[in-house]
């Protein structure tokens, strides 16, 4: 199964969540290299892409890594109608070949600037912004949000259908509110009356981390695919081993041991060069830590690594604590890949 967005089909329809400070260039190179439907790049602020110099927005079609590779949507926030249609003409000029509108952030620097999940308060606005930027470009736009303000404001079938009759190709649904941010659980059951009132895709997103709870969301929904968040970081692979199982797409080689050390130093060597030594290294520990936590690594190393300053110190622990991993997980985690694809098997 896979979604056709004008002439660009992604398949599987499985895709990488945006996630400001983390699916960055390098990150996103690293999920493309086991392989996903489509990429979302971090959040850009429109009304900073409109006023940049043309030096900036031409190292901007670099960082976005527009023209080579996967395809990538480029996700848009604001809330003005003018700046957002002109940041969506930049962008398709720059060779984005989606453009995504940001409904869905929770953040409070983005939600108390009226953008992101503020504007799900306002539909008619929102749907103003929706109108401009459906309107400046030739690309297809998408639309990311929640399921609404809070318990008293669930207006996401609403939204969705006034957004495809604006224009908009596809909808990805956050199963919560602004109001809920990251607590409790994800509701896929409540992103089920969305796909009834359009005929667009809709993705389903929130707290999507395995096949399992991917299966269970696409079941709960009924959406067309599934978007995953954080249940990437540190395991760059799980959206290929979510295709794999739901999709049939090839099983990805999940490294271990050596083998996903040298990922992580090809990662990290990666962040280097795109930000620089100092904000690299800096930018990086996140990513260590989680794959530090994905690996089963002992405390230890994420503490070293969150310690030392020096590249070269760096790269020696990880290669050193990565490669001495438990094996027993490798077993554990092949075992469970083989478990789900029974299920699935049987299942179908």
């Amino acid at each position: 199964m896979s979604i056709q967005l004008a002439g660009l089909q992604l398949d599987p329809p499985v895709l990488l969540a945006p996630m400001a400070g983390i699916t960055d260039l390098p990150f996103r190179r690293t999920v493309a290299g086991f392989g996903a439907g489509l990429l979302v790049s971090e959040m850009v602020a429109s009304g900073e892409m409109v006023t940049a110099r043309p030096s900036v927005r031409a190292k901007a079609r670099v960082d976005l890594g527009l023209g080579a590779g996967p395809v990538t949507s480029v996700q848009l926030a604001g809330r003005e109608a003018e700046p957002m249609a002109e940041a969506a003409r930049i962008v398709a000029d720059l060779g984005a070949p989606i453009i995504d509108i940001n409904m869905g952030c929770p953040a409070k620097k983005v939600t108390g600037g009226l953008s992101g999940s503020a504007l799900m308060r306002d539909l008619d606005h929102a749907l103003r912004l929706i109108e401009a930027v459906t309107g400046a470009v030739d690309v297809p736009v998408t639309l990311k949000m929640r399921l609404g303000w809070d318990g008293d404001c669930l207006n996401a079938a609403d939204l969705a259908r006034r957004a495809e009759g604006a224009g908009v190709r596809m909808v990805t649904v956050h199963g919560r509110t602004r109001m809920q941010f990251y607590t409790g659980r994800a509701d896929w059951s409540a992103i089920a009356p969305v796909v009834r009132a359009v005929t667009v895709p809709v993705i389903a997103n929130g707290d999507v981390v395995d096949a399992a709870s991917a299966r269970a969301a696409r079941a709960a929904s009924g959406a067309a695919g599934v978007m995953v968040g954080r249940g990437a970081q540190g395991a760059p692979w799980r959206l290929a081993e979510i295709a794999h199982v739901l999709h049939g797409t090839p099983a990805p080689a999940v490294p271990y041991g050596a083998a996903r050390a040298d990922l992580v130093a090809a990662h990290y060597e990666a962040m280097l060069d795109f930000y620089g030594r100092d904000l690299g290294l800096r930018i990086a520990r996140k990513h260590l830590g989680w794959y530090c936590a994905a690996a089963g690594a002992d405390p230890a190393l994420r503490r070293g690594l969150m310690a030392v300053d020096s590249p070269a110190a760096v790269l020696a622990l990880l290669r050193a604590g990565l490669a001495e991993t438990d094996r027993a997980s490798e077993a554990a985690a092949r075992e469970a890949a083989r478990s789900a694809g029974a299920a699935e098997a049987e299942a179908a």
